[in-house]
């Protein structure tokens, strides 16, 4: 968990290649399931307005993705308490990593970052650069900068984060017995993961 920009999904791949775990984001999960039908209507549905896919729908999504994983990293869910609460149902989790970083880092982060509309791979102009610019390693689309990811958007959707995903951390902390780790975020992706792979390595 943590802020947008903090580096969740570069650390979780390197998650994904030490400990033989299956890497599942958010929008992995509503790109494999957008058709799935719920008695909210499709993901696809609200993706395309523009809208957030309420919890009822996520949940759906969520307990499918999960269904057959034996072991994996989340990354992005859970977003909100009641998340939290619904994952906790169905699901043993070992450990909370919780990447730490300031608003200005999060803004200057997100700002420089390239996704391909293809496959979802992130990159960034500075820290992450692809071997061809403007161009996925993964699929060879051609990368773009997401319309949320101009500093006006960045600062609105980290108002939402403080409000609604920074309590999920006081959550596991407070009200379960999973053990969270809060990790310096503000270092560079390598010194970050020397915390990750043993906050992994002592909780799992």
């Amino acid at each position: 968990m943590g802020p947008q920009g903090a580096g969740k999904g570069t650390q979780s791949r390197r998650i994904v290649e030490a400990f033989d775990v299956e890497h599942v984001s958010t929008g992995d999960m509503l790109r494999a399931n957008k058709d799935m039908e719920t008695e909210h209507g499709t993901p696809r549905e609200y993706m395309e307005a523009g809208e957030l896919v309420p919890d009822e729908v996520m949940e759906a999504v969520v307990e499918e993705a999960l269904a057959d994983k034996d072991g994996y990293v989340l990354d992005g869910y859970p977003r909100t308490q009641g998340q939290a609460e619904f994952l906790a149902g169905i699901e043993d989790i070992d450990g909370v990593l919780f990447i730490d970083i300031s608003d200005e880092t999060a803004v200057e982060r997100l700002s420089g970052r390239r996704v391909c509309p293809e496959c979802g791979a992130n990159y960034h102009v500075e820290f992450d650069q692809p071997e061809e610019e403007g161009v996925c390693d993964e699929c060879g689309a051609d990368l773009k900068q997401r319309d949320d990811d101009e500093p006006e958007a960045i600062r609105t959707r980290l108002s939402e984060y403080h409000d609604q995903t920074e309590p999920v951390v006081a959550f596991y902390e407070d009200e379960t017995e999973v053990p969270v780790v809060t990790i310096d975020g503000e270092r560079s992706p390598d010194e970050v993961w020397e915390d990750v792979r043993d906050a992994i390595e002592r909780v799992a």
